[in-house]
């Protein structure tokens, strides 16, 4: 393919729109509530009016209101119909032609719509992810073709250090110093791996992105793979995500169909291929050590570092490695200018961030808004704020690696340092809401429990340390704890968190400190004197804090 080529098929697809377009919600959460008989209805019901050359049945990726779904957009008309059924479907096309229908709608100028930035989402709800040519009549590819013929490597690695791009994986780990450590790691093979592998509970961020727009991540893995000189990609995908796999299938055969992955991309001497690795849903294998191993065939269990993978990684040979949301950033930082991307963010974290909303919180969706945006605008404004009369008591972030921040620190920031000094994380931006029913020790048992469960068990402090924190607080929550239960806990988060091998272990206290932090007085109401212990006539003795 050539630019004339890109640009006859952008102008072909423009060309070819109806004056009327019905956007279809065909994500996993509205396939989930019959989207997919909707569209069907839709469609017979445009044919019967004969209405075939003015509008347009697309089905499109999430768009974004994940709680009131099967979701039906009407552009030019800017409507939104909600909770759309297979039999009231047709009421929409009798809606254009003058009749009336008691559809619910939902105010795209709400706040949840308003308030959010779009780069990563910015297609979202908008293309057909199966049509690489509504990918390609929103600018899709521009970029690659841009940089394969303007700019040599070093120059894309040098723009990706001044967007100021950090890892939307969790650790937020600079994008720009990784791909020119990996691009100057000297070796005749390199690797460019995308870590699809969501496994924290509420979090649906990624597989909304490859369902939605899977074009955008193909396109910055290319991207990556020009700037460090890799020539094969990996995407490692978990299997509970068929629709996403499926997508993703389609999107790469289409892309090497139109020259576009391959040998000789746009006429020019860069070769690269993706493949997929599909993961069996082990919550560990989102380590990067231990999703290649996965992907070299063997368990999928976390080595020690160094060598990190920049400088030996999959099969050896330096790897970049990177989560869906960072490469889908990319298209857009190289298409609008580094400069641009850098603007938007606070200081240290530039650009936006998407989030899962969920939990007990009235609309739940995907949300993207900049870096530094107040957590009470997320949560109260967007979210709309607890359901049925409720309060916000807490809000958990970052997922089982994450933390609780309670409802005093609502105006905090969203961004990578603030979370920090809270004892929470960023993490893949998981945020799950919570009201005052919420029991805080159940919820770090909850997490404890699960990340009992999915512990590899290759190092001791995680393998046996997770187990007997979830013992703890299982004994807290059933009230036959004591005060010397409680200090040994807290030995053991300190103990696990500075000796275990990999990020699973090292933040799996995250959930129980930061709980131990705002709400201590949960833990302490439910413990029992210690009829042993030096004040067993009396209350027990609290320990100080761990965190102060």
């Amino acid at each position: 393919m050539i630019l004339n080529d890109l640009i006859s098929i952008k102008e072909k697809e423009l060309a070819g729109r109806k004056k009327i377009i019905l956007r279809c919600c065909m994500a996993a959460g509205c396939m989930s509530s019959d989207s997919k008989g909707v569209k069907e209805q839709l469609d017979k019901a445009v044919a019967n009016a004969g209405l075939q050359n003015e509008v347009e049945v697309r089905g499109v990726g999430c768009m974004k209101l994940c709680c009131e779904g099967p979701l039906v957009a009407v552009d030019p008309q800017d409507s939104l119909y909600i909770k759309v059924t297979a039999e009231n479907a047709p009421l929409i096309i009798g809606a254009l032609q003058g009749g009336k229908t008691n559809i619910p709608q939902a105010d795209p100028k709400s706040a949840f719509f308003a308030k959010q930035f779009s780069i990563v989402l910015a297609n979202s709800g908008i293309i057909d992810p199966e049509r690489i040519e509504s990918y390609i009549a929103m600018d899709g590819y521009q970029a690659l073709h841009e940089v394969l013929h303007e700019m040599p490597p070093k120059e894309v690695v040098e723009a990706m250090v001044k967007s100021g791009l950090r890892g939307r994986g969790g650790a937020g780990f600079p994008t720009g110093l990784k791909w020119g450590t990996v691009a100057k790691s000297p070796g005749a093979k390199k690797y460019v791996v995308c870590n699809a592998d969501e496994g924290d509970p509420g979090a649906f961020m990624d597989r909304s992105v490859l369902e939605s727009d899977p074009h955008s991540v193909l396109e910055g893995m290319a991207i990556a793979a020009y700037a460090v000189g890799a020539d094969q990609g990996f995407i490692y995908v978990r299997a509970e995500y068929p629709l996403a796999i499926s997508r993703l299938q389609i999107a790469i055969k289409q892309a090497k169909q139109n020259g576009l992955l391959g040998a000789g991309i746009f006429e020019s001497p860069f070769n690269f291929n993706i493949d997929l690795r599909i993961g069996a849903g082990a919550f560990v294998c989102g380590e990067e050590t231990a999703l290649m191993s996965s992907v070299e065939g063997k368990r999928g269990t976390p080595r020690p570092r160094p060598p990190f993978p920049a400088e030996s990684g999959l099969f050896g040979c330096p790897t970049l490695l990177n989560n869906v949301e960072t490469f889908a950033n990319v298209p857009a930082i190289y298409r609008k200018g580094a400069e641009w991307f850098a603007g938007i963010g606070t200081e240290k974290s530039k650009g936006t961030k998407v989030f899962a909303l969920a939990g007990k919180i009235k609309n739940t969706g995907l949300i993207e808004v900049p870096m530094g945006t107040p957590l009470r605008t997320i949560v109260e404004e967007m979210g709309g704020g607890a359901p049925d009369g409720g309060t916000i008591k807490a809000v958990q972030t970052g997922g089982p690696s994450g933390g609780c921040i309670p409802s005093q620190h609502l105006d905090t920031p969203v961004d990578y340092e603030s979370l920090g000094k809270l004892g929470s994380i960023m993490g893949s931006g998981g945020m799950i809401v919570m009201d005052q029913t919420t029991n805080m020790v159940e919820i770090a048992r909850f997490f404890m429990e699960f990340c009992m469960d999915e512990s590899c068990g290759k190092c001791i402090p995680c393998r046996a340390g997770t187990v007997q924190m979830h013992h703890i607080l299982d004994k807290i929550v059933n009230r036959k704890a004591t005060a010397r239960d409680l200090a040994k806990l807290e030995e053991l988060c300190d103990m696990v968190r500075n000796t275990s091998l990999c990020g699973l272990g090292q933040t799996a206290p995250n959930p129980t400190m930061s709980t131990l932090r705002f709400f201590r007085n949960e833990y302490e109401a439910l413990l029992q004197p210690d009829p042993f212990g030096p004040h067993a006539n009396g209350a027990a003795k609290q320990p100080e804090p761990a965190t102060k």
